[in-house]
């Protein structure tokens, strides 16, 4: 059982880097090792899983259907083993994450997590920026929007929206708009994207060839929220983020013709994640949260 559990976890690794070379560099062996092990995996289905041509590497049908199988069963099976391992020691050793700084709550998640498993050096790193979880050597990241990558397992932590606001000092100062046509003679906060380098368009239906006026640019979501509370310019920011604000009325929100998209908040991890006491612990405590 486990010599098929350790052929089919080659497998998965060849398939996700296409490579023998690579894999075997994953796995800590030689690429003739890996090699061996696929021609000795496809012996015993009776079956090619792969295209080989002196270039690429590919997946054949047969490949692709036992790829989506194998993850599911190493994914239960390293389950398995880390609660076994979790049961038997305290969870330590190092664990890189890297959050998007869409929430408090997100912060005082880490905390908590880090106050459980006092052993555990918890290293975070909040960005916006999609970063590459293998090549950063992450093992697991809190992200905003729909996973497409097959190389990435995911669970659902939450959604958002995002409200356009104002403080009850700036409304008093410059009045409320009314309108989205009315915004072109208000002060409006902005934040400007990370990977595009553009701002971030609100979620407002704006007549053909109009624009909103920019003020302030700031990409720091602490800041922004502090300079909406103070007055200075209206903002759009994510619901997750003011609730306190929006609670205590020092923000108050502005029922324009705002579209009510809900964005996805998802921790994910590569497939080929190694499972640790220290990883299942992590995976454990998330999957018990909701935002």
């Amino acid at each position: 059982m486990l010599e098929s559990v350790a052929a089919i976890s080659v497998f998965v690794q060849v398939a996700e880097v296409h490579s023998f070379v690579a894999a075997g560099r994953a796995l800590g062996v030689s690429a003739s090792a890996v090699g061996k092990r696929i021609a000795r995996l496809e012996e015993n289905l009776g079956v090619p899983l792969f295209k080989r041509t002196t270039r690429s590497l590919s997946l054949t049908a047969d490949g692709e259907r036992l790829l989506e199988r194998s993850r599911r069963i190493i994914e239960e099976f390293e389950c398995l083993t880390s609660e076994v391992a979790q049961s038997a020691q305290q969870p330590r050793g190092r664990l890189k994450v890297t959050v998007a700084p869409i929430s408090d709550r997100l912060v005082d998640m880490m905390a908590s997590f880090s106050r459980q498993y006092p052993e555990i050096e918890l290293e975070i790193q909040y960005t916006d920026r999609l970063v590459d979880l293998v090549e950063g050597d992450f093992d697991m990241a809190i992200r905003v929007g729909e996973i497409s990558d097959s190389n990435l397992r995911s669970h659902w932590l939450g959604d958002f929206t995002r409200l356009i606001v104002a403080s009850p000092q700036y409304l008093l100062e410059h009045g409320t708009p009314t309108s989205v046509a009315a915004l072109s003679g208000h002060k409006l906060l902005h934040y400007r994207q990370p990977k595009s380098g553009k701002i971030e368009p609100w979620p407002l239906t704006l007549a053909h060839g109009a624009e909103l006026p920019v003020t302030l640019i700031c990409n720091d979501m602490a800041a922004r929220i502090d300079f909406a509370i103070k007055g200075l310019a209206l903002a759009c920011l994510p619901d997750l983020v003011i609730r306190e604000p929006l609670a205590d009325g020092r923000l108050v929100p502005l029922h324009l013709n705002a579209a009510t998209t809900r964005y996805p908040i998802y921790a994910i991890w590569p497939h080929s994640r190694m499972y640790t006491a220290r990883f299942g612990a992590l995976l454990t405590f998330i999957k018990t949260l909701q935002l």
